[in-house]
């Protein structure tokens, strides 16, 4: 049974290593609480946007697939992808209504 309830960190960890420049710094950890199974990611600040993917497809389809593996063991798996630390995540620039305005084109 404990091979069962690991399978999903392994396929995470497994699947993550493959996908990012530096799978020496990719850290999985797996919790029970009474929410279900919640894994937490770490990987390095350059590999966040392979993990997030375009639009956060990546991001999304891991946890698709973590619900198919909760599914079938009847548990609940939630993915966390813990922002690293120097991480370069910018704001959307933000404009003012008359720049706005101002940059129509008729």
């Amino acid at each position: 049974m404990t091979e069962e309830k690991a399978t999903d960190r392994d396929f995470v960890e497994y699947v993550v290593k493959q996908i990012v420049n530096h799978p020496e710094d990719v850290k999985v950890e797996r919790k029970i609480d009474e929410m279900g199974v919640l894994i937490t990611l770490d990987v390095h600040a350059e590999d966040m946007g392979m993990i997030i993917g375009r639009e956060g497809a990546t991001a999304k389809a891991l946890r698709t697939l973590l619900r198919v593996i909760g599914a079938r063991n009847n548990a609940r798996v939630n993915l966390k992808i813990n922002e690293p630390e120097g991480s370069e995540r910018r704001a959307p620039e933000r404009k003012s209504i008359d720049e706005v305005v101002g940059d129509i084109n008729v």
